[in-house]
């Protein structure tokens, strides 16, 4: 676990917590695996975290014959404070060589981007810091989307709580589906969230956004007009635009294609009519652009890998 001043302690606390109940449920079985957690940092000692607790970590020249399994970098709320010391970054490159896995969680990822580990991979971080990812590092494949994603022996983790979810899954590869189904338990979250592949609401990222961004009134209006004409073309005629450039700034922007981004503002709309409504599945489709209920249905499948009605019970807020 890669500590630095200013670093997240619930990044670094939910990796560690499963890695912890993992080590106790599978010490009997037949894998028998148990997790040494080591926190280093550059110099060692006390390093203040995010929330203002001291951790006590220790140096990185102390691992120097150690040999490390999984290296996992934690976020913090600056990413600047992820790569502010390039000795550490430095380190990592170096150390990730003879690792079995490197990991990363929520903006981490900006730390093994700085270390040249995600050049030509896919990767994910926290959905509000994704463009500024895909921005400074045009070489890294940024999905704004994905709780997690593992490309060959990186793994890296969207925001805050999802390293929990990472987590889980290292302990499914390591111990098997019994154990990390046991920890998730444990921890009372699900081994798999619904919706896995969805880390936020898309209109979140336009809320954020600056008045100036005139991408933000775009996919609010959207939103306002599922049933609409939402096709690239035409969007590119709202924005005065040619459908090259407004295809390039928007990703440039968005960290995603128009058409994701109105898939995603659709499939949100979707899910928010079937927590908050009892509208009968073929009408939220309809209300939502979408040809019918099979269109819907293979929607959610494709993206949240979970039916509509699935989606509807295990979420619903309102009676029945």
């Amino acid at each position: 676990m890669v500590v630095y001043p200013r670093v997240s302690m619930l990044d670094l606390g939910g990796p560690l917590a499963a890695f912890r109940i993992a080590s106790e449920f599978d010490a009997g079985s037949r894998h028998g695996i148990r997790y040494e957690c080591i926190a280093v940092s550059t110099h060692g000692g006390l390093i203040d975290t995010a929330e203002g607790i001291p951790m006590m970590t220790q140096a990185i020249d102390a691992l120097a014959d150690v040999h490390i399994d999984t290296l996992l970098v934690p976020g913090a709320f600056d990413p600047d404070d992820v790569t502010a010391d390039p000795a550490l970054t430095a380190w990592v490159a170096q150390r990730a060589r003879a690792a079995r896995r490197v990991c990363s969680v929520c903006i981490g990822a900006f730390l093994l981007a700085a270390a040249g580990l995600l050049d030509g991979r896919r990767a994910a971080t926290h959905w509000l810091h994704a463009p500024l990812l895909a921005q400074r590092h045009p070489q890294v494949l940024v999905n704004p989307d994905a709780i997690y994603i593992r490309d060959g022996s990186i793994w890296s983790s969207a925001g805050v709580t999802t390293g929990i979810d990472l987590a889980l899954a290292l302990v499914e590869e390591d111990c098997g589906r019994d154990t990390a189904l046991a920890v998730a338990r444990m921890l009372v979250v699900y081994l798999r969230r619904a919706g896995g592949q969805s880390q936020y609401s898309p209109l979140l990222a336009s809320q954020s956004d600056t008045d100036s961004d005139a991408f933000a009134s775009l996919d609010r209006w959207i939103a306002d007009n599922l049933t609409a004409d939402l096709r690239v073309e035409r969007l590119a005629e709202r924005m005065n635009m040619s459908l090259r450039n407004f295809s390039r700034a928007y990703m440039s922007k968005r960290g995603r294609t128009p058409a994701k981004a109105v898939e995603a503002i659709r499939l949100d709309a979707a899910r928010r009519l079937l927590e908050e409504s009892n509208q009968r599945i073929e009408l939220v489709a309809s209300k939502c652009g979408y040809a019918g209920e099979e269109q819907l249905r293979a929607a959610f499948a494709r993206v949240l890998t979970i039916s509509p009605r699935d989606y509807r019970k295990r979420f619903a807020t309102c009676g029945s």
